[in-house]
C-alpha cells in the first residue's frame, strides 16, 4: 500500500459489509465509543462526561436535514431528484437519476399539485430545478412528499421510512438546509447533555449545511487534485466568544463531527483564534494541514478512500488512525452514519 500522504490508495482498507449499520442503536448514547489517544480504549458514548474535563467545550453543528429526496415522473419516465443546494427563490440544484433523460424545459411531476421545471443541466447528474412554489409552501411540500436523503450505503429497498425521519436528525437540529446529517451529533440525547453540563462541559453552536459532497468518492489518485463541494456555514460572534473564553480558561475545544471541524478551520486565524464567519467553505483537511481550531474530535467511522477518513488521519495521524480502525473492525464496531463513534485526540 502506498505511503504517499497525497495518494488516495494510502487511505484504503477492507471493511466487512456486515459492519455497516442499517439502524442506530437505542438509546442513541448507548453506541460504542473508541477513545483514540496515546492508547485505545473501548467505551460508550454515555461515558463522555468521564472522558472530558470541566471547562471543555463541545462545538456542535445545529443544521437541520430537510427531506430532500423526491421521486416523480417526466411523462412515463420515473425520476429521482435529491436537492443539494438552494439557488435562491424557487430554484434548487439537484442530483437526478437518470439525468440523461432530462432536458431544460422538461417538467417533473412529484405529486398532482407539486412539480418543478428543469432549467439547467450540469455534469455528473446535476440539474437545476425551478419549483412551482417557494418559502414555507415549498418546505411544506417537501415535508409531505420528500424523504430523508439517507446515504447510499444504507440499504432501504423501499426507501427511507418514518423511523428515519427521527433517527437521521440530531436532537438539537434547528436551522434547515442540510441534505446530509452531521452524524456524530446523532449520538447525543438530552440526558447526555444534562450529564455533560453537570460535569462542567460547555456547548457552543455553529451551523454548516452539509451537502452531498460528504458522500462523493475521491476520483483522483492525488488528493490535491480533488475538488471539494462548497457548503454554507456560520460561526456567530457569540459562538466565537464562547470558544475564546473556554480556551482562555484552559478548556479543550471538542469538535462534534467533521462538519464542525471543517467550519472551525474555515474561521480560525493564523494565531488560532476563531473569528465570526458567514459564507461558503470548501476547505479540504488533509495531511499537511495545520489544525489550529480544535483539540479533540468526536466522529463516526468513515468510508475507505474518503475525504473524511483523510481528515481524521490528518487530525490524529495516519498510522494511529489505521491502527484504530483495525481495532474497531476486529472488535465489531458499527460503521458509517448510523454506526458507532470515536473520540480523537489531536496529533502533536
Amino acid at each position: 500500500m502506498s505511503r504517499d500522504p497525497f495518494d488516495i490508495a494510502t487511505y484504503d482498507f477492507d471493511l466487512p459489509r456486515a459492519l455497516i449499520a442499517e439502524r442506530p442503536v437505542v438509546p442513541r448514547d448507548s453506541a460504542r465509543l473508541l477513545h483514540v489517544g496515546t492508547a485505545l480504549s473501548d467505551r460508550r458514548i454515555s461515558d463522555l462526561p468521564d472522558l472530558l474535563h470541566p471547562g471543555d467545550l463541545l462545538v456542535v453543528n445545529d443544521t437541520r436535514v430537510i427531506p430532500s429526496r423526491l421521486t416523480g415522473r417526466r411523462g412515463e419516465a420515473r425520476i429521482e431528484a435529491t436537492l443539494v443546494k438552494a439557488l435562491g427563490g424557487v430554484d434548487w440544484r439537484a442530483f437526478a437519476r437518470p439525468a440523461r433523460r432530462l432536458r431544460p424545459g422538461d417538467r417533473i411531476e412529484f405529486a398532482p399539485d407539486f412539480s418543478a421545471e428543469v432549467v439547467g443541466k450540469g455534469e455528473g447528474g446535476l440539474v437545476d430545478l425551478r419549483f412551482d412554489r417557494s418559502g414555507d409552501a415549498l418546505r411544506a411540500a417537501l415535508e409531505c412528499h420528500g424523504e430523508m436523503p439517507l446515504p447510499p450505503y444504507i440499504a432501504r429497498p423501499e426507501g427511507p421510512d418514518a423511523r428515519d425521519r427521527a433517527d437521521y436528525q440530531t436532537v438539537y437540529a434547528a436551522r434547515e438546509g442540510a441534505v446530509a446529517a452531521p452524524t456524530a451529533g446523532l449520538h447525543f440525547t438530552d440526558a447526555l447533555f444534562e450529564a455533560l453540563a453537570a460535569r462542567g462541559v460547555g456547548r457552543a453552536t455553529v451551523t454548516l449545511h452539509v451537502g452531498p459532497g460528504t458522500f462523493l468518492p475521491v476520483k483522483t489518485d492525488d488528493l490535491r487534485a480533488h475538488e471539494m463541494h462548497a457548503e454554507w456555514g456560520e460561526v456567530t460572534e457569540e459562538a466565537a466568544e464562547r470558544i475564546a473564553a473556554a480556551r482562555a480558561a484552559g478548556g479543550r475545544i471538542v469538535a462534534v463531527g467533521t462538519t464542525s471541524l471543517r467550519l472551525l478551520e474555515s474561521a480560525v486565524d493564523e494565531g488560532g483564534a476563531i473569528r465570526p464567519f458567514r459564507g461558503e467553505t470548501s476547505v479540504f483537511i488533509m495531511p499537511g494541514h495545520s489544525i489550529r481550531s480544535a483539540d479533540m474530535l468526536l466522529t463516526n467511522f468513515h468510508l475507505p478512500r474518503s475525504t473524511l477518513f483523510v481528515l481524521v488521519c490528518a487530525f490524529t495521524g495516519t498510522d494511529r488512525m489505521k491502527a484504530a480502525y483495525a481495532h474497531a473492525i476486529a472488535a465489531g464496531y458499527r460503521f458509517y452514519s448510523y454506526g458507532d463513534a470515536c473520540l480523537l485526540e489531536r496529533a502533536g
